[in-house]
C-alpha cells in the first residue's frame, strides 16, 4: 500500500536557515519530502502558529525511571555516584521484562511530551535476574522496542557491552550479573538487535561500550569492527574517581586514553566527559565526536560541570540526554546546562556568540549533535530528516515578538507550552498530553507497585 503524503502549515518555523514564515512541512513515510517557506495555507490544511523540530535524547537508561526520586536520602557516609549506584543495582536486579516495557513506555511518553522525539537507549539490562541469558538473548531489547512502538518515539537502540567491574579486566561483581556478556554472546545479542530494529518503523542501531572500566581496550577494538560505521557510545570521565583509577591502570586519563588509543570521530558519542584538561577538551572538540551531556542527572549525582565554553570555542559538538531519567524535561536540561556554566564562570549567556540568542544556540546545538550521535541523516526541518515537529502555544501564552525570545520563553521561563508533537509524522501529543498517556500510565503504575513490593530493601 502506498504511503500517504501529509502536511502541516506553520506560521513561524525554525529551519536550518533560521526562522521562516508561512512554512509548509510535507512528509511521507515518516520523513520530510518538502519544506517550503513563504506559502499560503490550503483551505483544509492543518495549521500551527509556531513550531520547532523535535530533538533527540541521545542518552537514556529507561529502567532507571522506576526509582526516580527514591535515592534522595543521605547515608551514613558521604553520598556520591557510587552510593547512588547501589540503589540502581537493587532495581536492576528485580525488574522483569514486562516491567521494563511498562517503565520504558512511560518514560518515552514523558520524553515526547517534553519535545524529545527520538531516544538513544543505552541499554545494558540484558539477562534474567539470576544472570542467565533468556531463551531469546534479545528479550529485554524486544521490550524496549515494544515501548518505543507503543509511545511512538523514534528509537536508536544502543546495546551495551559490559564485561568487567573495573579497569584491567576485573571480574564483574554479583550485582552486575544481568549486564554481562563475553565477546561471543555480545555478537549474538547485537545480531538479534539488528532483527529487532528492522521490524520497527524508523528505528536504527548503534552500540556502546559501557565504559573503560567495563570493557578492555581489546574488547572495544572488537566493538568498533562490529559497529561497521554505526554510532558508538561510551561513558567517559564522569567521576573524578574514575579519572584517577584510569590514570593508574592505563597510564592516561580517560578522554586522553580514548583519543590516543581509538579512532574517535563523528561516529562517536562520549557521554559526560565531565573531567577533562584544557588539552583534552581541545582534542575532543576537534575530533568531531559528540559530547553527550546530561545536565539534570549530572547535577543529581554530583558529577561536576562540563567545561562548555572552551569546548565550543573549538567548534565542539554536543547533544542532550536524560540519562537516569530522574526528571524528564527537555527545556530544563537546556536551562540547567547554561545555568551551570553561568554559576562557575560568573557570567551570563555563555552558550551564545556575541549578539546571539542563548536559547537558539542551545537548541540548535543540541539538535545537530543529537542527530549526529544517533546516526540520523539530518537534523531539523530538512529534506530526508525525520518528520519530528514540536508545536507551541495555547490560549494563555503570549509569545514574544522576537522568535528567538519566544524560544527563550520556553527554555528559561517555562512560558511556552508544548501543544502538539509529531514523531516521524505521527501525532503523538495533542493538547499537551500524549494520546496514549492514560493507558500507558495505568500499566506503569501497576508495574511499579509490583516491583516495589518485590525489590530488596538492602544493596545486593
Amino acid at each position: 500500500m502506498a504511503q500517504a503524503t501529509n502536511s502541516l502549515h506553520v506560521g513561524k518555523a525554525l529551519t536550518p536557515a533560521g526562522w521562516k514564515r508561512d512554512v509548509r512541512l510535507v512528509w511521507k513515510a515518516g520523513v520530510f519530502v518538502n519544506v517550503e517557506p513563504g506559502v499560503a495555507p490550503r483551505p483544509d490544511e492543518p495549521r500551527a502558529a509556531l513550531a520547532v523540530p523535535g530533538l533527540a535524547n541521545l542518552h537514556s537508561h529507561a529502567f532507571q525511571r522506576a526509582f526516580a526520586g527514591l535515592a534522595e536520602r543521605r547515608g551514613a557516609a558521604q553520598d556520591n555516584f557510587w552510593s547512588w549506584r547501589e540503589q540502581m543495582y537493587r532495581y536492576a536486579l528485580a525488574l522483569n521484562p514486562d516491567e521494563v516495557a511498562a517503565i520504558a513506555a512511560r518514560a518515552y511518553v514523558e520524553m515526547l511530551e517534553a519535545g524529545f522525539t527520538r531516544v538513544g537507549e543505552f541499554h545494558y539490562l540484558h539477562h534474567a535476574p539470576d544472570g542467565r541469558a533468556y531463551e531469546d538473548i534479545g528479550e529485554i531489547n524486544v521490550r524496549i522496542a515494544e515501548a518505543a512502538e507503543a509511545s511512538g518515539i523514534g528509537l536508536t537502540l544502543l546495546p551495551v557491552f559490559y564485561a568487567h567491574s573495573g579497569f584491567g579486566g576485573a571480574p564483574p561483581n554479583e550485582a552486575q550479573r544481568r549486564f554481562v556478556n563475553d565477546r561471543a554472546s555480545f555478537v549474538r545479542l547485537f545480531q538479534r538487535c539488528e532483527q529487532i530494529v528492522a521490524g520497527l518503523d524508523g528505528a536504527n542501531l548503534g552500540l556502546a561500550a559501557h565504559s573503560l572500566r567495563a570493557a578492555t581496550p581489546e574488547e572495544i577494538d572488537d566493538l568498533i569492527e562490529l559497529a561497521q560505521g554505526r554510532p558508538i557510545h561510551i561513558h567517559v570521565a564522569e567521576q573524578t574517581a574514575e579519572v584517577e583509577a584510569c590514570a593508574a591502570a592505563l597510564g592516561a586519563r580517560p578522554v586522553e586514553f580514548l583519543l590516543e588509543r581509538f579512532p574517535v570521530s563523528h561516529q562517536w558519542c562520549c557521554v559526560h566527559a565531565t573531567h577533562m584538561t584544557d588539552e583534552e577538551t581541545r582534542r575532543f572538540a576537534v575530533s568531531g565526536a559528540v559530547a553527550g551531556l546530561c545536565p539534570i542527572t549530572e547535577a543529581n549525582l554530583g558529577d561536576g560541570l562540563f567545561a562548555a565554553r572552551p569546548f565550543l570555542d573549538h567548534d565542539g559538538a554536543f547533544g542532550i540526554g536524560t540519562d537516569s531519567n530522574v526528571r524528564i524535561n527537555l527545556a530544563e536540561e537546556l536551562r540547567t546546562l547554561e545555568y551551570g556554566q553561568r554559576l562557575t564562570r560568573r557570567e551570563r549567556n555563555v552558550f551564545a556568540s556575541p549578539g546571539g540568542s542563548t536559547a537558539r544556540a542551545l537548541f540548535e546545538g543540541a539538535a545537530r549533535g543529537g542527530a549526529q550521535a544517533l546516526g540520523r541523516p539530518a537534523a531539523g526541518f530538512a529534506l530526508g530528516a525525520d518528520a519530528d515537529i514540536v508545536v507551541f502555544g495555547d490560549e494563555n501564552w503570549q509569545p514574544a515578538e522576537n522568535d528567538d525570545d519566544a524560544l527563550g520563553q520556553w527554555i528559561f521561563a517555562a512560558e511556552a507550552p508544548i501543544n502538539a508533537v509529531y514523531a516521524r509524522g505521527r501525532l503523538v501529543v495533542e493538547g499537551g498530553k500524549h494520546v496514549s498517556r492514560y493507558r500507558i500510565n495505568a500499566r506503569f503504575r501497576g508495574a511499579l507497585h509490583d516491583l516495589r513490593t518485590r525489590a530488596p530493601s538492602k544493596p545486593a
